[in-house]
């Protein structure tokens, strides 16, 4: 038994955020009918190719639904939309602002109708104020959230790798429907959440943001080392791979000086002397620390730190992701379908120990479109009836 067995979850959902979201819930055991337009789909079906002809965006966040193809703007759409809201749990959506409450599934029309319904809205900037109708992608929300301000190098601001703003707001969507599910438990009302990108990412920045308050000068860019500690972060070694180390406090700078570095004067040098003092001379023990490390290949490096309790890791590419001795150790690696046939997915982590996660396959464009829709009660005619409008 999973912890959200029964629970059925109807999804207008496009992109990242939301689809992220709503395959959470179907890891845990949720039923999700994911609507998609009829011959198109969610456009991240389209971002690429790279999963045996399908999206790697696609396929990370969206194994184990129901993919239901139908045209909202079609006159038929409205009735089969009302059935399947009619006894769901959980409505989310990430349409662009307004759409929803033009097609008659707004919080305040349905919770009249279905008051035990929850409704998830995710949206750039949320569902009210001036920035309300504004687009919104990933690296724009980034932008706007002050991240891209803290992240990179002196003139050289970056991107995050991955779409952090849309998995932030994915989660906090996700958390906030398990705390709507709790609270329906106690007293028998579903709700409203109105998740926004902005204020996702925004609650990430609270270090950045309380560091800089009162107007005092920012983070200062750092590439991928630590911006107020040191050192922290990327060091070469003579075989030219790179160790990735980070030091936490005093003690730690004194192991490092003396296991490591073999330079236990170092710990008493009055350049060195605090952390702050450390970060200001950044450039002059950066000097010492690569001259150390170059005779030296990663792997004696990192003993060395292991042997100190120093925090340390190795630099990986995505290929030694894939093959990571810790996630095959523990097992973390399993199959799920395609279309394309069987790919690995990553088991999602904190998975308790008494229920295994769902793992279904990642459905292909209005695969489960029949058999919901016989769920409602059409027959064969009607259905072949709605496909030759094209509304299915």
């Amino acid at each position: 038994m999973r912890p959200l067995d029964g629970i059925k979850v109807v999804t207008l959902e496009h992109a990242i955020a939301a689809p992220f979201c709503t395959r959470q819930l179907a890891d845990l055991g949720a039923r999700v009918i994911k609507i998609e337009r009829p011959g198109v789909g969610d456009f991240a079906r389209g971002y690429d190719e790279r999963v045996h002809g399908l999206s790697s965006h696609f396929v990370w966040t969206n194994r184990s639904k129901e993919s239901l193809a139908l045209d909202l703007k079609q006159p038929a759409a409205q009735e089969i939309l009302d059935a399947l809201v009619a006894d769901a749990d959980v409505l989310v959506q990430n349409l662009a602002p307004g759409a929803a409450d033009r097609l008659g599934l707004g919080y305040d029309r349905l919770s009249e109708k279905y008051p035990k319904l929850i409704v998830c809205d995710i949206s750039g900037y949320g569902a009210d104020g001036p920035y309300r109708d504004k687009k919104a992608y990933d690296l724009l929300i980034q932008s706007e959230s002050g991240f891209l301000s803290i992240t990179g190098s002196p003139g050289a601001p970056a991107k995050a790798g991955c779409s952090i703003a849309d998995i932030a707001a994915g989660m906090y969507a996700y958390s906030n429907i398990l705390s709507a599910l709790l609270l329906r438990g106690r007293t028998g009302r579903g709700c409203r959440i109105d998740v926004s990108m902005l204020e996702s990412m925004v609650e990430w920045m609270g270090y950045p943001l309380y560091y800089a308050i009162d107007g005092q000068p920012p983070p200062a860019l750092s590439g991928s080392a630590h911006a107020t500690i040191y050192p922290y972060g990327p060091f070469p070694a003579g075989d030219g791979k790179t160790v990735m180390l980070g030091l936490q406090n005093e003690r730690e700078w004194t192991l490092f000086c003396e296991q490591v570095l073999l330079q236990p004067e170092l710990a008493t040098d009055e350049r060195f002397a605090s952390n702050s003092k450390r970060t200001s001379a950044r450039e002059a023990l950066r000097d010492v620390i690569v001259t150390a490390f170059a005779g030296l290949t990663a792997a004696q490096v990192i003993e060395r730190l292991d042997h100190a309790g120093i925090a340390n890791a190795q630099m990986n590419t995505l290929a030694d992701v894939w093959a990571h001795p810790q996630l095959k150790a523990r097992e973390r690696w399993h199959e799920v379908g395609t279309s394309a046939g069987t790919v690995p997915a990553l088991l999602p982590p904190g998975s308790p120990t008494d229920f295994d996660p769902r793992m279904d396959p990642v459905p292909s464009l209005g695969e489960h479109t029949d058999a919901i829709l016989r769920e409602l009660g059409y027959d064969g005619a009607r259905i072949d009836a709605l496909r030759e409008a094209g509304t299915i």
